[in-house]
Formats: C-alpha cells, sequence, structure tokens
C-alpha cells in the first residue's frame, strides 16, 4: 500500500470483468473503479459504480452471506428492495443487509445523466447470492491461487439442477 487515501477524482474505471450479452445490453451496463485494494483494504471491499441513463450495473439480487451499502455521490434513480421501488437520488445511503429474497435489492439509473455511487461491502468467502426476476441462484468462492492472483470459482444454476451427492463415486 502505497498510500491509504484516493481521491473519487483519480479514480480509474473500467467495464465489469464479463461483459454483459448483446441481449442483456440495453438494459444493463456499468462502469467500476477499484478503490479499496488501491488503498489497502482488508476486509471490506469498495469501489464507484458508474451507470449510464436508463441501465442498471445488476441483476436484482440478494446475498446471503455479505451485506452492502450503498452511497449516491450524483444523479437520480430508483432501487429495488424485495417488492418495494425506492426513487435515490445524491446524498442517499441504501443499506442491503444479508437474507433471503426480501433483502433483493437492484439500483436502476432513471436519469438522464450518469448515476454515480460509492459501493462498500464485506468480503466474506464463499457467498450465494439469490436472482428473483430469473429464477437464478449463484455460488462464489475466492481463495489465493498458487500464483498469488485470486482463484475464482463461479456457479450459476437454477434449484433443482443438482447432481446428488453420491452421483459418480
Amino acid at each position: 500500500m502505497s498510500k491509504p487515501i484516493l481521491n473519487l477524482d483519480e479514480v480509474e474505471l473500467a467495464p465489469m470483468g464479463f461483459p454483459v450479452p448483446d441481449a442483456q445490453a440495453a438494459r444493463f451496463g456499468a462502469s467500476f473503479g477499484q478503490i479499496g485494494t488501491v488503498v489497502g483494504a482488508q476486509k471490506l471491499g469498495y469501489n464507484l459504480t458508474v451507470v449510464p441513463a436508463g441501465k442498471r450495473a445488476f441483476p436484482l439480487h440478494n446475498h446471503r452471506v455479505n451485506e452492502e451499502m450503498f452511497f449516491i455521490l450524483e444523479g437520480r434513480g430508483e432501487v429495488r428492495i424485495g417488492t418495494q421501488t425506492h426513487p435515490i437520488r445524491r446524498g442517499d445511503v441504501i443499506a442491503c443487509p444479508p437474507g433471503g429474497v426480501d433483502t433483493a435489492h437492484q439500483i436502476i439509473n432513471t436519469g438522464d445523466s450518469d448515476l454515480r455511487y460509492l459501493a462498500v461491502s464485506t468480503k466474506m468467502s464463499p457467498e450465494i447470492c439469490d436472482y428473483p426476476d430469473s429464477g437464478k441462484f449463484g455460488v462464489m468462492a475466492i481463495a489465493p491461487g498458487a500464483d498469488g492472483k485470486p482463484d475464482i470459482f463461479r456457479y450459476v444454476s437454477r434449484p433443482g439442477t443438482s447432481l446428488d451427492y453420491w452421483d459418480g463415486e
């Protein structure tokens, strides 16, 4: 860690690590700027998220393990939490604790300019997420790899499609 301070105007933005398919590109899209890793954070992850007008960064989802918090820096939009939708604007703080689908959340830019927010979360692994709109779930685990880079395991499926524990033994 060279410096534990980073000004938001110094954050380098990049597209999401996995591209949005053409079929979903009209609704999803965002740029992300790493902050936590740059300033040496260990137990919390934080990034700057920039969502263009009319888009959202992620599908509606809930975390069963990690907690998230969002602080709206610029723009307007709405946040879906469970079955409710709430307007959001500059200065709003949004709490997204871990839980079931009643804690599912999605931030949508309904304005006519970029929506910028600071995203903060715990970094416990493994994590399980549910995606209520599509009936999917995802499992992700991150561990240090032999080469020093993160070894990421990600599995997305729907309930009822798994193998029996003893299959193939």
